[in-house]
């Protein structure tokens, strides 16, 4: 009697055991899913920004010709893939570096520096090692990913595997992130990423969510956007959008930041700065920012980019220390 009471409750440990195991899994996300007989393949399920915070990073920074006094080509290896980009230099590094994303341009009219070589000769003057990398597609990098949505994710990826580069680099000291434009929300996507606390200055950063982000810009395209929303309506089918956008996960960030906004700015509404920093300061109490709005000045900060500058060194220098 007392041997079939056992095996009665070793059946039910068992079966307990089975379905407590096969909801676990039913609640495990899974790269794959299935419809019907169909299994559909998730490939872009790694690019969530929890799940790039999970994986490693790593590159190594390779100096190449001079190209004039104190300016370099660089490039480094991206997931296989090579990057190019601009390094203004000080002498007698080790130094501060500071990496630096540009904001859109289109490849047709894209030469090296645009965007960053203005700011990056004032960095080096002032004793930091600019780095500006192309992204891939652009300069002498290789090609991205020929779907649209992965070349976007692909430019998270490459700044960070630059980021873990330069950590690694014997010309490098403290490191700092300059961001532009859409290089404001690569710099704000990188943060929450690696919650590393890199001090960074956006200036006119894109912070709408995605796809939003990219939605508002469609006008520009030759057919106003209309192959981008088809792509746009089969990725929102197959994945959750949230997962992928920046104002989900402000939480994460731990990085000081200074943000510049001109008022006149036709490309980045004033009025998306005023609420990200109000969302920011909601869901981040501890984060530092510091926020700068200059009356008349454009997406480009002509009329205060002196100014904007001073700031930029000046707050560098204070979260790097001596």
């Amino acid at each position: 009697m007392v041997r079939l009471i056992s095996l009665i409750l070793l059946v039910i440990v068992v079966w307990m055991g089975l379905v407590v195991g096969i909801r676990y899994w039913q609640k495990t996300p899974e790269p794959i899913s299935l419809v019907g007989d169909k299994v559909l393949e998730k490939p872009l399920d790694k690019y969530t920004i929890e799940n790039l915070g999970k994986r490693e990073y790593k590159s190594q920074i390779f100096i190449d010709d001079e190209i004039s006094p104190g300016v370099f080509k660089f490039h480094f290896d991206s997931d296989g893939k090579k990057v190019t980009g601009l390094a203004h230099m000080p002498k007698n590094c080790p130094c501060p570096v500071i990496a630096q994303f540009r904001g859109y341009v289109e490849r047709n009219i894209y030469q090296p520096g645009v965007g960053t070589g203005r700011t990056a000769e004032v960095f080096a003057k002032n004793g930091f090692i600019s780095l500006a990398l192309d992204f891939l597609g652009y300069g002498g990098s290789d090609n991205p990913s020929a779907d649209v949505f992965e070349e976007r994710f692909q430019t998270y990826t490459t700044a960070l595997n630059l980021l873990a580069g330069i950590e690694s680099w014997d010309r490098a000291g403290k490191i700092g992130i300059w961001g532009h434009s859409n290089g404001g929300q690569i710099a704000l996507t990188v943060l929450e990423i690696s919650q590393k606390e890199y001090p960074t200055v956006l200036w006119a950063p894109v912070s709408k969510p995605f796809p939003y982000s990219i939605l508002y810009y469609t006008d520009e395209a030759e057919d106003r956007g209309k192959a981008l929303r088809k792509k746009l309506a089969k990725f929102e089918q197959d994945y959750d959008v949230d997962l992928y956008s920046l104002t989900n996960y402000l939480d994460r960030i731990s990085a000081p930041l200074q943000l510049h906004q001109g008022t006149a700015d036709d490309a980045v509404p004033q009025k998306w700065s005023d609420e990200f920093v109000k969302e920011l300061k909601v869901k981040n109490l501890k984060l530092k920012i510091s926020y700068y709005l200059y009356p008349g000045a454009d997406h480009n900060l002509v009329g205060a980019w002196d100014r904007v500058v001073r700031r930029d060194i000046e707050s560098f220098r204070r979260q790097f220390g001596p």
